[in-house]
């Protein structure tokens, strides 16, 4: 039995605040791009948060408590740059996609 893969809509029902909006109807290729570019960064969040979680917080230099609540931001923030140092790749796919499907639409 094989797993659907979840289309834009249902991605922004599990998670609607973190999932990058789609541009409207007419969106430049600029809106496209920053839209792939919000997508690459989640995902990278996403990917990077099981490498943090084996490192422990405890010890003589650990932060405790305070180190754990707050690596979800320092995660962000590592995604950030990477995206903004040029990302993986994702962002640029993502928005030829979105302009080709909204010539598609537009024919």
């Amino acid at each position: 039995m094989t797993a659907a893969i979840p289309g834009p809509s249902s991605l922004a029902a599990i998670a609607p605040a973190a999932a990058p909006r789609l541009p409207s109807a007419g969106a430049t290729a600029e809106q496209a791009m920053q839209v792939g570019r919000k997508f690459e960064q989640m995902f990278l969040s996403q990917m990077l948060a099981p490498i943090f979680e084996t490192i422990r917080t405890d010890g003589p230099f650990g932060g405790g408590n305070g180190e754990r609540m707050m690596r979800s931001f320092q995660i962000d923030a590592y995604a950030e740059s990477i995206v903004r140092t040029g990302g993986i790749g994702l962002a640029s796919g993502i928005a030829r996609e979105i302009l080709r499907m909204q010539e598609k639409s537009d024919a």
